[in-house]
């Protein structure tokens, strides 16, 4: 199962605190205590594994380790050790408590999301030729402590988007090798799932149903998912007793979870055509590309089809649309 929006508590480490100390030597008792070290920063991480966030799931606290306490000698503390959280490549941090966001595109991308707090300062620091012999020193800052929400966001090149049970992951398994559910009911894609086509990120998006844009369905979850794709596959049953009702009813759910949405490139991919008669395809494919004349058929069973599509994609591949 892929976790894909989870709020945890982050807490960077406290830092160390300084401390009070004198040299022993019987001529020379000056000051020596050290600083404290750095609490440990909070930090994430870009990786590729889409199910980074799973732990989540049971653990919400993350806390990096305290600066250690100063030494005598003027030694100063340990610094505390920082956790890195990995998180999917696309993943969006907001810091719900300075309002601020962080953006992950890419592997091995860091940002720190909490600072960890410096050390106080050691009665060493305060000596001066007034105070040959300070007993004074500082505590350590704390650690910030804020609230981080981890939004996932999957970046591809290609989203399939469409009514559940339209043929989106039979294409994907087909093109890819991946390993999407496919049933002859709704809803069987219950995750994003993603393949890749050569160079081509393809983004297989759980069933959108009308009201998905106001939380209704499965499909909801997942809008946030097509957001990042750079042109969309949206897949009309050619069975379709209302083809381009259902090619408009996406379309308005798409646009109430955010207008640039119909603003990318769209390919309709005119699906399941061995199932019907080659008439019914004709007239449905007619109607549809009064709206959009990049209009694509499809049967996985069919070979001639099979190649149509690849054709695009490599058009998609080697930038020429």
């Amino acid at each position: 199962m892929i976790i894909d929006d989870v709020t945890i508590d982050v807490k960077a480490g406290h830092g160390g605190n300084g401390v009070v100390r004198f040299a022993r030597a019987k001529f020379d008792q000056g000051p020596t205590g050290g600083n404290g070290g750095k609490g440990g920063d909070v930090i994430i991480r870009g990786v590729s594994d889409l199910a980074a966030l799973r732990p989540f799931r049971t653990t919400k606290n993350v806390k990096a380790e305290a600066g250690r306490d100063g030494e005598q000698n003027t030694r100063t503390g340990a610094n505390g050790s920082s956790v890195i959280i990995p998180v999917p490549v696309g993943t969006v941090a907001h810091d719900l408590t300075h309002d601020k966001v962080y953006e992950i595109v890419s592997v091995g991308q860091k940002a720190v999301v909490a600072k960890g707090g410096n050390g106080g300062f050691g009665n060493h620091h305060f000596r001066s030729s007034r105070n040959t012999s300070p007993k004074i020193s500082k505590e350590g800052k704390p650690g910030e402590h804020i609230s981080l929400r981890l939004e996932l966001k999957m970046i591809a090149d290609i989203g399939f988007v469409g009514y559940p049970n339209v043929g989106k992951s039979s294409l994907l398994n087909e093109l890819t090798n991946a390993s999407s559910k496919v049933a002859n009911y709704n809803f069987t894609t219950l995750e994003p799932h993603l393949g890749v086509y050569y160079d081509l990120i393809l983004a297989d998006i759980p069933g959108l149903i009308e009201g998905a844009a106001e939380g209704k369905g499965l499909g909801h979850k997942f809008l946030r998912h097509i957001e990042r794709t750079r042109i969309l596959f949206h897949f009309i049953e050619a069975t379709s007793a209302h083809p381009v009702a259902d090619y408009r009813a996406i379309r308005k759910e798409l646009k109430l979870f955010n207008p640039v949405l119909c603003d990318k490139p769209e390919w309709i991919i005119v699906s399941k055509t061995d199932e019907c008669t080659e008439k019914k395809v004709l007239a449905t494919v007619k109607k549809l590309q009064k709206i959009n004349p990049q209009v694509v058929t499809l049967s996985i069973l069919d070979d001639t089809m099979m190649m149509d599509v690849r054709t695009v994609l490599n058009q998609i591949k080697d930038h020429k649309i």
